[in-house]
Order: C-alpha cells, then structure tokens, then sequence
C-alpha cells in the first residue's frame, strides 16, 4: 500500500518535496494557504531578479552613451526618465505567472492532490484542513513541515508597520519613489538598494552591524560597500533606527547616531521571522520560536514521522537549499534513506558586483582548527573582464594547507552567481587545488579567473 504523505506549505520546500514523494510512489496532499510556490515564486527570488534585470538594462542603457557622439547622453537620460514601473511590474508578474503555472502542471503530471486551506495538526498521524468547502481530516504516515517564514519587523517599526514596505509588499507599490530608505543591510538590504538605484532612486541603506553583509566575508562586503559608494548609494553602517514617523507623505528615520534621513518610502529587511501558532504542534510537544525548529541537521527529522524543511527549521534560509532539504525529508519520509548537506549549499547575491559563496567560510575554517590557504585572483587582470569593463572584485579559493583538499570559495564579480557552481562540482567531487589545476578553462573568460587563482 502506499505511504500517505502530507506536505503543509506549497514553496520551494514543499512542491518539491510533494513531486519527490510521489515520484516514490507515495499517495501526496499538499496543502497551502495563500500561493503555490511561496514567498520565493510570488514575492521574493523571482519577482525580485526580474526587476533587478530590467534596473541593469536601464543602467547599461546610460553607460552606452560614452560608447556614443556627442549628445547622446541626453538620449540615455531621456530614456531612464521615461520608466514605466506599470509595464515593469507586468513584466515581473508574467514570469511569475508561467512559473507558477509550469509548477501546477508538473503537480497534476504526478498526481499530487492539492488543497487550498489552513492546516493544523489532530494528532501525530492526522492533519485537519480548513478549506474554503468545509473543513478535511486527512491521516498520514508522514508529514512534511514547509511553512516558511515573513519579514520580521523590530519595535521601533511596529507602530508604522502598514505605512512601510517589506520584501514582500514592496512589490506592489504603485509607483517607483524618488527616493528610498532601507532599513538592513544584508542581502535583501542590497538587493534593493541595487534595483532602486537601477532605477534613479536615491537610496539610503542602514545597518547595524559594522559592515554590510555582516555574515559574509569581510573582504566580499567591503568590495560591495566600495562599489555603492562610488555610485552614490548612501551606506550608513554601526547605526540603528531608533525613531520612524510617517507624515505628510513623508516617511523620516532617526538613527542612533542622531543622523535624520527623509526619504519617499522606508523598505523593512532587517530578517525574517517563524510563525507556527494554529499548527498545533503543542499537541506532539513540539516547541519552537520565531527561529523556527530544531531538526536532524542530515534527515530533516523533526519527531516521529514529521519532518521540517526550508525557513522553518532554520538551517539555510535559502530557496535551493529549501528543494534540497524537501527532497531529502520526502525520501527519508517513504523509506528511502538520505542526508542533507548544508555545507555544500552555495549562496548567491545579486548586486553589482554579484557575490556568491559555497563551501567553509575562513572563520568555521579556523575554528576547525583548519590550517587555511587563500588563492585570490582579481578581475582588473581579467581579459573578458576588461573588455565589458566590469573589473570591480576577485574570486577567491580556500583550501587545507596540509592536504590541499578544496574546501570553499568566495567570489565577488561579474557572473559570480552563476561560476561558483564550477566550484560546487569540484567540492562535491572532493577536488584538491592540485586536480583542479588540470582544468582548462576558455580564453577569454571569467571562469579563467577561477583557474588563475588555482596557479596562485
């Protein structure tokens, strides 16, 4: 007989966990109570690269007028000046829209039954699903925990919460500001701090820490800092909002170092937050926080039968880390055993330069008592960087100094998103800098950059 399955939350955790398991031959309910595919499909990953592409292409737009006669640099103003945020945001919804739509038809291709409603849990073996048709009690063998996460908002926004924008309902303001102040300076800080200024927004970007992208290497974050300077995005870093009021269409931030900035609009992303009341988990003495749960970091176990993935347990609040760990609790889930591997998961950032990470960050490194070696190899000496004139940042290879394995990367640069995979596939094959000195790369490239810093 087949293994019932319920998965609860249809993002990039539980759709893929729910085509894993019927893939298996599993009998498959996945619930969700807002949008198939989550806050990454809907408002987060894809809303927000499609609007970060059409900032570049406005960009490039006006950096083309020094390839250009004289005069052409009104041209490129007049262009910029002529945005339509209306077609911008139909643009970005039109993918969303085909995406969510390829994901309905890869769920009915696999016979995965859907259900619109609030979950909450019965017992350890049943769920009960409150539909709009009436309410469903559904048993299972296992359940698969995928609820996600929403944008945490600190005391000092909670009185202005509905006059501010987070990640998610910043999509949907009717028009683009003249200027803007975001509040977190992490990656979904400078994401939009990169496409508003794409746009002609004057940005102010706040953080608390020291340096933006306080979990990131610092030489990544002060490349990044470097490069929104020069193009004129205010960075103000080791200060904290400590007032906001919203007036007369006018939103002003207060900051701890009694800084005022004015600004159109305020974007909160100072994190994200787990919100697991009416799940019921108190009636299988299940505790959790607004970090979420705890799980088996390798099976994604949560007790018994019940297993978490994605935001929820918070191991990685990252989207492909969240396929990953679904996938893996389906299989444990229907008897196929398989392990979760957080330190293989890459991390992408997709500012200008982009940033991307994957592998042991130098500090775990150290306190592994590792004896690290760093290879780095700067773009300005890059002859397809050079010739698309984007020079800003370096790619960076860690390895054991003792045995030579790879052990991570850190590359700050153009492409850098998408080349950190050549180094996933050498982690994963368990590479050490001497194989991967055999690698020939295409010249002129990027990735030839990756084959420098290996001759370092």
């Amino acid at each position: 007989m087949a293994k019932k399955i319920v998965v609860i939350g249809a993002g990039p955790g539980g759709y893929p966990a729910a085509l894993k398991a019927a893939s298996l031959g599993a009998e498959v309910t996945l619930i969700e109570k807002d949008k198939i595919g989550g806050v990454c499909l809907n408002c987060g990953c894809i809303p927000s690269k499609s609007l970060l592409d059409a900032a570049h292409r406005f960009e490039t737009a006006r950096t083309l007028s020094t390839l250009c006669e004289d005069g052409a640099q009104a041209h490129a103003e007049a262009l910029t000046a002529q945005i339509s945020w209306p077609k911008i945001q139909a643009r970005q919804k039109a993918a969303t829209q085909k995406l969510t739509a390829g994901i309905m038809t890869m769920l009915k291709a696999k016979k995965v039954t859907v259900l619109t409603g609030t979950a909450s849990f019965k017992s350890p073996t049943e769920v009960s699903v409150q539909t709009p048709s009436g309410e469903q009690t559904l048993p299972f063998d296992a359940c698969i925990l995928a609820t996600g996460s929403t944008a945490f908002f600190p005391p000092v926004l909670k009185a202005v919460k509905d006059k501010v924008y987070d990640n998610s309902t910043i999509f949907d303001m009717p028009r683009l500001p003249k200027s803007i102040t975001i509040i977190g300076g992490g990656v979904i800080g400078c994401e939009f701090a990169e496409l508003m200024h794409g746009f002609g927004v004057q940005v102010n970007i706040v953080e608390m820490q020291d340096r933006l992208l306080p979990l990131m290497d610092e030489g990544l974050c002060r490349t990044l800092t470097q490069s929104f300077t020069k193009r004129g995005i205010a960075v103000y870093t080791s200060q904290s909002a400590v007032n906001v009021t919203c007036t007369d269409g006018k939103k002003v931030v207060t900051l701890s170092s009694g800084t005022v900035l004015e600004s159109d609009e305020i974007l909160a992303a100072i994190g994200r937050s787990v919100d697991l009341s009416g799940l019921g988990l108190e009636k299988l003495g299940i505790s959790w926080n607004r970090k979420g749960v705890q799980v088996d970091p390798h099976t994604l176990l949560l007790k018994d039968n019940i297993y978490a993935v994605g935001d929820v347990n918070g191991l990685c609040l990252l989207a492909h880390a969240a396929t990953r760990q679904g996938e893996v609790a389906a299989q444990n889930a229907c008897g196929q055993p398989a392990v979760y591997h957080n330190d293989q998961v890459p991390s992408a950032i997709y500012t200008r330069p982009e940033i991307a990470t994957v592998g042991k960050t130098k500090q775990a490194a150290q306190q592994e008592g590792l004896s690290l070696k760093s290879q780095k190899a700067f773009l300005l000496a890059s002859g397809r960087a050079q010739t698309q004139q984007e020079t800003e940042g370096y790619f960076e290879l860690l390895s054991d100094q003792n045995t030579g394995k790879l052990l991570g990367a850190n590359f700050c640069g153009a492409n850098a998103t998408e080349l950190i995979h050549v180094v996933s596939a050498m982690l994963a094959a368990g590479m050490t800098v001497e194989d991967a000195r055999g690698i020939i790369f295409a010249h002129p490239t990027l990735a030839e950059s990756i084959g420098d810093a290996l001759h370092k």
